[in-house]
């Protein structure tokens, strides 16, 4: 299983991290070859910085640590090379004004995987996951102990196990809160995003709040 992470921003380059010290064997790829090439260089390990195609064709797990926006045009521009591959959705609806403020893009009952879910061409697999803590819990709180709990989404279950296995590597625990339609409650507004909770939850934690 090859597990590809495109974008480089905040999220993509601690995923990277987490899952490189996991381990896990990565292809790093962003629209600046140079990003990709020097977060590969930091965390070391099995990652390798590659093109986006390369990226695409190559992995069978492709997360997208890209903006909302972005991953509705890469899913169209990439529709026929996804078949067979999993596609690991971790936006936010959001923007984020001069001051600071952040607000959803979307209506409050809406979710980015739900508006993206149609968008996932024919014999790809959608799984949300890796949107659901922020970028600097991503990075303090791998590999604690007691693990912090990583949520997910899926209407497929092998899928998700998929990425459920990614997160453990990754030094989280992962909680499943059920199909697609679930999204809403792990991004960001939602009752089991960090933002709402002000902190991590454990394992046992989690399940009262399922």
């Amino acid at each position: 299983m090859t597990t590809a992470i495109i974008g480089m921003g905040n999220i993509g380059s601690r995923l990277a991290a987490n899952l490189a010290s996991g381990g896990e064997p990565l292809l790093l790829a962003s629209r600046e070859a140079a990003d990709a090439r020097q977060v590969a260089d930091r965390v070391g390990g099995g990652a390798r910085a590659v093109s986006v195609d390369e990226a695409v064709e190559a992995a069978d797990v492709i997360v997208l640590a890209v903006w909302f926006d972005v991953i509705k045009e890469l899913l169209t521009q990439w529709d026929g090379r996804l078949a067979g591959k999993i596609v690991v959705d971790p936006s936010n609806p959001i923007a984020i004004d001069d001051q600071g403020t952040v607000t959803k893009t979307l209506p409050e009952d809406q979710s980015s995987g739900a508006v993206i879910a149609p968008l996932v061409p024919e014999g790809a697999r959608l799984v949300k996951a890796f949107g659901t803590l922020t970028a600097n819990t991503l990075a303090e709180a791998a590999h604690a102990t007691p693990r912090a709990v990583e949520f997910y989404a899926a209407d497929d279950k092998e899928a998700g196990d998929t990425v459920a296995r990614l997160i453990r590597t990754g030094g989280f625990e992962p909680v499943f809160i059920g199909g697609i339609d679930q999204s809403v409650r792990i991004e960001v507004f939602g009752d089991l995003h960090e933002s709402n909770l002000q902190t991590t939850l454990t394992a046992d934690q989690a399940q009262t709040r399922l």
